[in-house]
C-alpha cells in the first residue's frame, strides 16, 4: 500500500501470472474494436455505420475473431476475448 501512496506501480503477482499464461492477443487492434462495437448485440449494419466500414468487412472481422478466439458466435468470442483481457 505505502508504494501505491508514493505513486509507484504495483501488479498484482498472480495477476500477472494469469495474463502472461494466456499470451498476447491474436487479435487485431481493428479485430478488438470490431468486436467491441458488436458486443452489445448491435447488427453488421450498426457496427460498420459505427465503425465507417461495410457490413461485409464486419462480417469478416467478426468470422475471423471468432475463428481466432474458438468460439462459436460473436456472443462467445466477446466472452471469451475479455475472460482473456483482449478486450
Amino acid at each position: 500500500m505505502r508504494r501505491v501512496l508514493r505513486g509507484e506501480r504495483v501488479i498484482d503477482p498472480t495477476l500477472a501470472a494469469a495474463a502472461l499464461a494466456e499470451g498476447a492477443s491474436p487479435l487485431t487492434e481493428r479485430e478488438r474494436a470490431v468486436l467491441r462495437a458488436s458486443a452489445d448485440g448491435s447488427t453488421n449494419a450498426e457496427v460498420a455505420r459505427a465503425l465507417c466500414l461495410s457490413p461485409g468487412t464486419v462480417r469478416n472481422y467478426l468470422s475471423t475473431v471468432i475463428q481466432k478466439t474458438g468460439a462459436r458466435n460473436r456472443a462467445e468470442a466477446v466472452r471469451i476475448a475479455r475472460e482473456k483481457g483482449w478486450l
